[in-house]
This record gives C-alpha cells, structure tokens and sequence, in this order.
C-alpha cells in the first residue's frame, strides 16, 4: 500500500488527543455488553426464542468484525478522522433506531449499525501512529488497544443501573448521546492526518468478507435448533469455507485489497492474529456469564439473588482493572518485550477461569475473578499492537493492526455464538422461561479457559524479538564532521549509498526499509538531504532493500550481506535497478 500525503498542512496534536481517542474507543466498545445486564430477559422483551434473542448480541459483534478492516480501508483512503466520525455517527443511528422498536428483526437492524462503530478503534490507533512521537506511541496503542474492553467492562453496571430504574430502551438513547459527545470532541480536538493511500476500496472483498462471516456464525447459533448434523447446517458450514477460500484467492490477487493476506503470513503477524482470537473468546465470556448467575435468585440453588445494579458493580472491576493496566503494560513491555506481557497475561487469564470455577458461591467471589480476569485481559489486549507493528514495516502498520482488531472481533464473534448456544442448550425450562444452570456456566468457563491454553501455545511460538538494527542518519555540518563519520561507517555492518531520481538527483526524505529473508523487517532509515543512508544488519545473510519517496515509484532491489565490519556500498535509484559502487 503507497502512502502519500494530502496539500493539507498538518495540524499539532494537542494532549487532548489521546484520551479523547481512548473515550471514542471506550464508548463503541460500550455496544459490546450495553444489553448484557438484561440479557435473560431478552427473549420475553423481544417475544422471540432464546437463541433467536442471541443474536440481538451477536450481530452486532459480527457488523464490528466486518466493520474493522472497511472502516480502515476508507480511512486510508479519505482520511482517518473523516471515518472515525462516520463511524460514531452510524453507531447513533443505529443506536436510536434500537431506542423506539421492540420488534426483533428492527432491532437487530439497529444492533447491526452500532457494530461498525468497531471501525473506529483501529482508526484512532492510525491517528495515533501519524501524529505522536516514538516516545509516547506505546502506551498510547495500549490504551487505544484496550479500550475494548475498559468499554465493555465499564457499561455493565451503568447499562444495569439504567435498565433497573428506567425502560430498557433508555439504553440505547443514553448510547446514542455517548456517541454524539465522542463526535464533538473529536471534532473539537482531533487533527486529519495528512497521510492517504493509494488504490481504490475492494467492495468485493467487503462484500466476500461478510458473507463468509454470516454463512460462518450462523450455523453455530442455529446448529442446535436445526440439528448439527442437519442439511443446513452442514450446508452453511460448507459455503462459509468455499466462500472464504474464494475471498482469499480473490484478496492474494487483488492490486489493492481489503486485507493484505500476505502480511498475515509472517509468523509473527499470524501467531499474533491467532492469539487474538484467543483473547477475543475469553473475553466475551465473563462478560456473557457472571451478569446471569448474579441475577438469578437465590432459590435456584446457585444463583446469587443481585439485583441489575450489584451485578454490574461486581463485574465493573473487570474494565477497571484493564484501564490501570495499560501503564503497567508500559513498563514491563519496555524491560521484558510484548511477547513476554503476551504469555504473562494469557496466564492470568487462565489463573482468572480456573479459580472462577470454584468461586460462584459468593457476590465477593465473582469481584476476585474480574479482577484477575481484567489484569490479565488487559496485559493480553496491550500487547498485541505492539507485536504487530514491532513485526511489519511503518508503512503496513494500519491495516495490520486493522486486520488485528478483526481477529479480535471475530473472537469475539464466535464466543457470543458459542456461549448463548451452550447457555441454550443447558437451561431449564421453568413457567415456559428458559434459565441458565450452574452447569452451562461452568462449560462457558471451561470453553474459556481451553481458549485461553490455546492462545498459550500460539503466543509461545512468536518469533523471539531480535535486537534492533542500529539506524545512523548521515548529517554532518563540516569537512571535518564527514571524516568523522565515514571512519565510524567502517567498522558498521551493513548497507550505506545514496538514493537517487531516475536523473540522478539525490532524493531527500526517502524511506528505506531492510527486509530480512523471512520478509520481516530487520531495519529502516530515512536518507538526509544529500540522499544518503545508512542501514546496519543484525546478521549475515540475504536481505532485500525497499525504497519510497513521496513523488516516485517503489523500489525494491536484492542485496547480500557478507557479515564483514563494513558497509557494503549500494545505491539505490527511483524507479530503476539497483546500482552496486
């Protein structure tokens, strides 16, 4: 994807920034679990089947996954904030067209249009990569990153306080005022970026995208109705993978598609994308589980007899927990590296599930399983940024981490599939109410929990973090300052030269970029005004140089590196051949 930059000037972001993009991400997250405190009564608000109310979750988690990489295509083509406050204005539409219906088919309408508001936490994590500093980008992603679930985890008790002392539809009309205040204020404090790619939108990868994202999460919530080894069923399985299959020779073949699949091929980038989905499914199901067994009464046996709001307080901790985590993250990130924080929280993800098993029994209980449960989700969701652009060149950054938030959807997908089928299929049927058992909670956990494990596995097969590339600017201001710095070049290790126009001019401002045999990126370096760079390798071997300057075409030119202390001469010509000194 070529990057170039509009004749806008660029506008300095302010410190309001940050923390209004986190409140954007917060307040679409919000649209996760803003109907959960009522959850159980769902089929008699609706007058539908308990798997059919299921989906009044679920399509909203399905438009988010298919949202993501849409959203993140036409914000690099049109500008990220453009698309960030479309977003936040299709989640108000969708939230007052939910507000005046009680009709199930509307509603899931109106479900469906606040889910593509998940567009705007890869956005804002775009804005943030085009307009902060190095320095503050990390804890910046992180918050952005795990503002899903700080979301998530704060509406609970603010959806149940509403919905205990009010109409149920005043949720919706209290989301649709968030989204309003997140428009302002972006409005208000956000920048455009000046970076825009170039291409057109796939609208056939779009539309192949959602239909196998349907034909996938369908048959998983109906199987138990139709039967798993039904017709249908099978039926639907089978076009989810003929259509995904398709969608993706489609996507490998496409000039500019919706998903760059060549990029998720890197180890790095597909063991993360993985992982992700394995955080995605945790997640949802403390969120699907807890509200329930809170709220059923006590003369069940095992429910706990809370009422709407003291359930939400006790899984409120949950959201906390992860907003105070993202500093954290910070730092052990910077001394142990994200795939280390990665395993560190899956871990206490696992811990969280494996001990909620036996801590049902008591509302103080079900607080001690949030907490632990945020920590770990929170560790977890901020350190998959970071391992996705610490694996990619600058300039796939966005649709890396769109494509990541993607996997993170469709866990997410996928859990509030499974678990309102599990919690379906287990219930007793009590004066012709469906209600949860003891035991379809414990499955949910367990499901969890084997997540969880696998996400264990699949983080653990990272690629290790090499020790970065030392990247040298040549600026001198002197004779004398020249000859200090070509006696430092000879004992360096790597690639220096000049990159030069199709004139031989040299081009200023030009990004090159080291890629390594495996297709990662081992190092970058920007040339100064003479056209010079310098590129130190971290090992001998085979590497490719890729350079790019606003106004040319790309370059990408093979070039071998012997392991000697010395640079080996190569200058690179836009657009042309490589040219050995």
């Amino acid at each position: 994807m070529t990057h170039t930059t509009t004749d806008e000037p660029r506008r300095e972001a302010s410190g309001a920034v940050v923390p209004v993009l986190a409140f954007a991400g917060i307040v679409v997250a919000v649209m996760q679990t803003l109907l959960v405190p009522v959850i159980k009564d769902l089929p008699l608000l609706l007058h539908t089947a308990p798997s059919n109310a299921t989906w009044v979750l679920t399509s909203t988690l399905l438009s988010g996954a298919v949202a993501t990489p849409i959203m993140g295509r036409l914000g690099d083509l049109y500008g990220k904030r453009r698309m960030l406050i479309a977003s936040l204005a299709v989640m108000v539409i969708g939230a007052l067209v939910s507000a005046l219906t009680s009709q199930l088919l509307v509603m899931i309408v109106g479900r469906t249009l606040q889910g593509f508001a998940m567009g705007a936490i890869p956005l804002g994590i775009g804005l943030m990569r085009d307009m902060l500093p190095r320095e503050r980008l990390g804890s910046a992603m992180a918050l952005m990153s795990s503002s899903i679930g700080v979301g998530g985890g704060l509406a609970l008790p603010a959806a149940a306080l509403v919905a205990q002392h009010m109409d149920w539809h005043a949720l919706f009309y209290g989301a649709a005022g968030l989204g309003v205040l997140a428009i302002a204020l972006t409005l208000l404090t956000v920048p455009e970026s000046p970076m825009r790619a170039a291409g057109t939108f796939d609208l056939p990868g779009a539309l192949g995208l959602s239909a196998g994202l349907v034909l996938l999460l369908l048959p998983i919530t109906k199987g138990s109705d139709w039967g798993w080894s039904s017709a249908t069923t099978l039926g639907l399985f089978v076009a989810a993978v003929v259509v995904l299959l398709l969608w993706g020779l489609y996507e490998l073949r496409a000039k500019a598609p919706l998903v760059d699949l060549r990029t998720t091929a890197r180890p790095a980038v597909l063991f993360t994308n993985l992982a992700s989905i394995m955080v995605g499914v945790a997640f949802y199901v403390v969120s699907l589980v807890l509200p329930q067994l809170l709220q059923l009464p006590k003369a069940t046996g095992y429910g706990l007899g809370q009422s709407m709001v003291v359930a939400g307080l006790c899984v409120a901790p949950l959201g906390l927990t992860m907003m105070f985590t993202a500093p954290v993250y910070a730092r052990l990130s910077a001394r142990y590296g994200p795939k280390t924080t990665l395993i560190t929280g899956l871990l206490i993800i696992a811990i969280g599930y494996g001990g909620g098993l036996g801590l049902m029994q008591a509302a103080w209980e079900t607080i001690v399983t949030s907490v632990i449960l945020g920590a770990g989700i929170g560790l977890a969701y901020s350190s998959l940024p970071a391992l996705i652009v610490g694996a990619v060149p600058a300039s796939e950054t966005g649709a890396a981490n769109g494509l990541n938030t993607l996997m993170r959807s469709i866990g997410t997908s996928v859990s509030s599939a499974v678990i309102g089928m599990v919690l379906a299929n287990t219930a007793h049927t009590v004066g012709g109410m469906a209600i949860p058992t003891m035991h379809g909670f414990r499955v949910s956990f367990l499901i969890a929990t084997g997540a969880v494990a696998a996400g264990l596995v699949l983080a653990l097969f990272l690629p290790k973090a090499g020790r970065p590339a030392r990247q040298v600017q040549l600026r001198a201001s002197s004779e004398e300052d020249d000859a200090v710095l070509e006696l430092a070049e000879e004992v360096l290790r790597g690639f220096r030269g000049r990159v030069l126009d199709a004139t031989g001019v040299p081009v200023a401002r030009a990004k090159v970029t080291l890629i390594d045999h495996r297709g990662r990126q081992a190092g970058a370096a920007v040339s100064d005004e003479a056209g010079r760079y310098q590129l130190a390798v971290p090992a001998q071997g085979a590497y490719v140089l890729a350079a790019r300057a606003y106004g040319h075409g790309p370059l990408a030119s093979a070039a071998t590196h012997s392991g000697e202390e010395r640079a080996v001469e190569m200058d690179l010509s836009l657009p042309g051949e490589a040219v050995s000194v």
